[in-house]
């Protein structure tokens, strides 16, 4: 009996749980994405328009996060970048 409990584990731990876990969390996020467009289906065409539009502020807020602010094109910048002269 102490055999049994002495003997190593040769499996990495938590190697087949992830994997059973992910799995359950894809078929439980495409379940919750199945139902959520059959209910809602008439709402979110309906706004759709409305949210594109929405979409282009946001993106371009985020989009220009890298930039120092205005005027850093102009004073200053990399002169390696294609299209710019030094």
């Amino acid at each position: 009996m102490d055999e049994l409990r002495s003997s190593p584990v040769t499996q990495e731990p938590g190697a087949d749980g992830a994997l059973s876990r992910r799995i359950a969390f894809g078929v439980f996020a495409a379940a919750a994405a199945y139902f959520l467009w059959a209910e809602h289906r008439a709402h979110v065409i309906a706004y759709l328009p409305w949210m594109i539009l929405a979409i282009c502020p946001l993106m371009h807020v985020f989009m220009h996060r890298g930039h120092k602010g205005p005027g850093s094109h102009a004073t200053g910048g990399d002169a390696s970048q294609p299209g710019q002269e030094p």
